[in-house]
């Protein structure tokens, strides 16, 4: 996603994590690029995910009976120096349910972020994705730096407790300073746990990562499926090798034509959608909204515990209390999709009595911490991944100049969303561009879906994702809905259209619109 946040950096990583051990780095092995190529993977019954994928059970077996796979992928640590250490890759499978006479090949997925850990989440979407699986194997992977993949590794436990519960909208002078002590304490404990990782975990990298994945699978093309932030790292592989690219869909779609301050200007114009949305569903209900009369009057009410919070928290899940901030991302989960919105009124109705458990719950969900007060590595990843990428280190001073058309943006999240801006300002590696280059004459169609209703990458997005692919290369498809992503939401004519492209190679007409 755009830009690394305390706030937006969980909530991308984390809406699709759901709920293989960890490779490290080797001692320099030797391998040259050619022979990683032509490695064999070691495919086994898969484990529990680990911490750093975000723990629980293994994976349930397919609905045929099969069993999940899992495997490790040698890549080089510095593709500038392929000859040299290399870090493991965790890969997951479910094998083709078709005969192998129609297998068209592997189909890769990436749910986004970044930091979702592939291997913990693909298996929850079994069902989702079963039709594809009668022509693919589906594949998905922790990418370098997430979960299983050499996981980034920066704060304990408790003190990512203690940093998520901070006050990301500070007032006065002390509490600015406060939020920047923070972030950089969160910062240096990166460096301190992760440093040599740190410059080799860009989305170039990943890209990379994904032609050598190709190759040892034995697929002439990459067939993708790529999700919010798993459309950027799509549109830098098909710029990288554009002649590699086979079936494409990009579902979710990051503006690659913006740098960080215009992605989060952005986000925080769809979020305030969201919001608006939310708020008129609940005042058009024939029983009365139990959170306000109005969509206005309920607006007004969560602004205003928001406020009362900044001084006055609640209890939440004891010992924790329910801060502003875990409030504000407690409710930003919730509008990631319609399914939540219930779960919304509910958390609301119960902070305004004074209990603040479902909104710290919704919280918990999107920052990848389990009911054990474990958290999952998505924070650590999206964070060194952005700032890795990114370019901008933005000052105090200068996020206060914007703060006005941040509020104009989105009243409820504007504050929030700009003060994100400061997540790179002391990181100890520099940014590698202003914005992605997703360019790819050449490449095969790409299937390109934009949500009208999507907060977390705005509609627009999708149109310009297109345009920078290049002619008769990206496809818009218009998706007229609500909630992150298209695919998701069981609508047929979008299934339909996904499902033709990628099982039977029929490229939708471009500006096609479902609702």
């Amino acid at each position: 996603m755009p830009n690394p946040s305390r706030l937006r950096a969980a909530a991308l990583a984390a809406v699709l994590v759901l709920s293989v051990t960890l490779a490290g780095c080797d001692s320099g092995s030797g391998d040259k690029d050619e022979d990683l190529a032509a490695q064999e993977l070691s495919w086994k019954d898969c484990p529990a995910p680990s911490k750093a994928q975000g723990g629980g059970e293994a994976p349930s077996a397919l609905p045929n009976g099969d069993k999940w796979q899992c495997a490790t992928l040698k890549v080089p640590l510095d593709w500038d120096e392929p000859e040299g250490a290399t870090i493991g890759l965790a890969l997951i499978r479910a094998e083709t349910s078709g005969t192998r006479a129609n297998r068209i090949g592997s189909l890769i997925f990436n749910f986004g972020g970044p930091g979702s850990s592939g291997v913990a989440t693909l298996p929850a979407f079994a069902k989702e994705f079963a039709h594809l699986r009668t022509r693919y194997d589906l594949v998905s992977f922790d990418p370098r730096g997430v979960g299983g993949s050499a996981g980034v590794e920066c704060q304990s436990d408790e003190r990512l407790d203690e940093y998520l519960q901070q006050d990301a909208t500070p007032d006065n002078a002390p509490e600015e300073r406060a939020l920047l002590e923070d972030t950089k304490a969160f910062n240096s404990a990166c460096e301190k746990n992760s440093g040599s990782l740190l410059p080799h975990v860009r989305t170039t990298d990943a890209a990379r990562d994904l032609d050598l994945m190709r190759q040892v699978l034995d697929d002439d093309r990459l067939h993708y499926f790529g999700i919010s932030y798993g459309t950027e790292l799509g549109g830098v592989y098909a710029h990288l090798f554009p002649k590699n690219v086979g079936r494409a869909v990009f579902d979710a779609v990051v503006d690659p034509t913006r740098n960080p301050e215009e992605g989060s200007l952005g986000q925080a114009k769809g979020f305030q959608l969201a919001l608006d949305n939310f708020a008129e569903d609940c005042a058009s209900k024939q029983d009365a909204c139990p959170i306000g009369d109005t969509a206005q009057n309920v607006k007004d009410r969560i602004a205003r515990l928001l406020k009362d919070l900044d001084s006055r928290p609640v209890p939440g899940v004891f010992p924790r209390e329910l801060t502003q901030s875990i409030a504000a991302s407690g409710i930003l989960q919730a509008l990631y999709s319609r399914d939540y919105w219930q779960y919304l009124t509910d958390g609301l109705q119960q902070a305004y009595a004074g209990d603040g458990t479902v909104l710290m719950l919704l919280s918990d969900a999107l920052n990848g911490r389990n009911e054990n007060g474990e958290y999952s590595n998505s924070v650590a990843a999206n964070v060194s991944i952005n700032c890795a990428d990114n370019k901008a280190r933005y000052t105090t001073a200068e996020v206060e100049a914007k703060l006005p058309q941040f509020r104009a943006a989105s009243p409820l999240f504007g504050d929030y969303v700009a003060w994100s801006l400061l997540g790179c300002t002391d990181w100890p590696v520099s940014g590698a561009a202003d914005d992605p280059d997703v360019s790819a004459p050449g490449s095969a169609p790409i299937l390109v879906i934009g949500n009208t209703g999507d907060p977390a990458t705005p509609y627009e997005g999708a149109r310009r994702m297109a345009d920078e692919l290049g002619k008769g290369v990206g496809v818009e498809l218009t998706y007229r809905g609500q909630g992150h992503g298209a695919y998701g939401s069981g609508n047929k004519c979008v299934r339909d259209a996904v499902n033709g492209y990628l099982l039977d190679g029929r490229v939708p007409s471009t500006g096609l619109v479902c609702s």
